[in-house]
């Protein structure tokens, strides 16, 4: 079965380093996208074992929207229906009525528990609303939560770090992604120098990175792919098929695919999106998933690769072991991982072994 990710446009406000495509919300909007998303679904007839809303703020959508959209695919009884939160944007009752309407995981976009962070980067909502957000959630009957947070924002510190890292851990959670920041080009944090010359160097991040993954992995999350971190059995399987490259399905304005042998993009146009019959879809590559890419996206997760699995075999293991010897990698039962380190520097590493 395929996946399916649902790209919904809508945001409140833009976020001040954010660069995904986002348009302001509007009920007229969203009713008109909803309907185009139905549309384009019931082209493909999907049956599909794993459903991710992302955005933008999916949370704009009403339950009813998310339901009539749901009604298009066929789910499999133990289905993964993901959609991301923002925590301004609904509350207990809301979340009660997704869980009726088949969401069944939400992910909070914490992004950090210190709210002069928050506030650096436009950021809606403050600590104890992501806090409560949370809660709801979990009251409301959905126990499968992940939350994001940012590595590098500005102000942060490994204290503030770990603040915020420790008050998610005492939170009914399963699941934390840890993104580095990247300031993005034409993005308003671009241009704030009081901003950037408040983030943290390229050793002050890496150093947020390890303390991450050393408080999360004590905690009993295992990094099990480069940004991500999960207690045993709440890993995001949507995700996980991104990095096993299994066929997913892109609905809506700057939604990608990788279905039946070609990679596809939708454009950035909600407006074509909307009036166009079926969505316009760009071919990005039509002979993905070669050998190098698969290597490629199995290394970022944490089970790595058997170089046996793929003819270049033997190189592999020739050009991993100066990278095993200086930390990067690690040999464990015949199958070639990051380590912590290695994550770290992951696009050169990766390049060293299959260049």
């Amino acid at each position: 079965m395929e996946g399916i990710y649902i790209h919904v446009p809508f945001c409140l406000r833009k976020c001040s380093y954010c660069d995904f495509y986002s348009v302001r919300f509007s009920e007229e909007s969203a009713e008109a996208y909803t309907t185009a998303v139905i549309r384009n679904l019931r082209r493909y007839a999907p049956s599909a074992d794993s459903v991710y809303f992302g955005g933008g703020t999916p949370t704009l959508l009403s339950p009813s929207q998310i339901e009539r959209i749901l009604r298009e695919i066929t789910l499999a009884d133990n289905a993964e229906v993901s959609m991301e939160c923002n925590p301004q944007t609904a509350d207990r009752e809301k979340f009660s009525e997704y869980r009726a309407a088949g969401i069944n995981r939400i992910s909070v976009g914490v992004q950090s528990l210190i709210d002069r962070e928050l506030s650096a980067v436009g950021r809606l909502h403050d600590s104890q609303e992501a806090v409560r957000c949370i809660e709801d959630i979990y009251a409301a009957g959905i126990y499968n939560i992940s939350a994001d947070i940012m590595l590098g924002l500005p102000f942060q510190t490994a204290e503030t770090l770990t603040e915020t890292i420790n008050g998610l851990l005492r939170l009914p959670i399963g699941h934390i992604s840890a993104y580095m920041l990247t300031v993005e080009e034409g993005t308003p944090l671009s241009s704030d120098n009081r901003l950037l010359e408040n983030i943290p160097d390229g050793d002050g991040l890496a150093d947020m990175y390890l303390l991450a993954c050393d408080i999360l992995e004590d905690a009993g999350f295992e990094r099990y792919e480069i940004s991500n971190f999960a207690k045993r059995g709440s890993e995001c399987r949507h995700n996980l098929k991104y990095w096993k490259c299994e066929d997913y399905i892109g609905i809506g304005p700057a939604a990608h695919s990788c279905y039946k042998g070609k990679r596809f993009a939708v454009p950035r146009d909600i407006g074509a999106f909307i009036e166009n019959d079926i969505q316009q879809e760009i071919i990005t590559d039509d002979e993905p998933l070669t050998e190098e890419e698969r290597i490629m996206l199995a290394l970022r997760l944490s089970e790595g690769i058997c170089p046996d699995d793929y003819s270049c075999g033997e190189r592999l293991i020739k050009r991993a072991e100066p990278l095993i010897k200086a930390g990067f990698l690690e040999n464990t039962s015949g199958r070639i991982a990051l380590t912590d380190k290695g994550a770290l520097v992951s696009n050169d590493i990766i390049v060293r072994l299959t260049e």
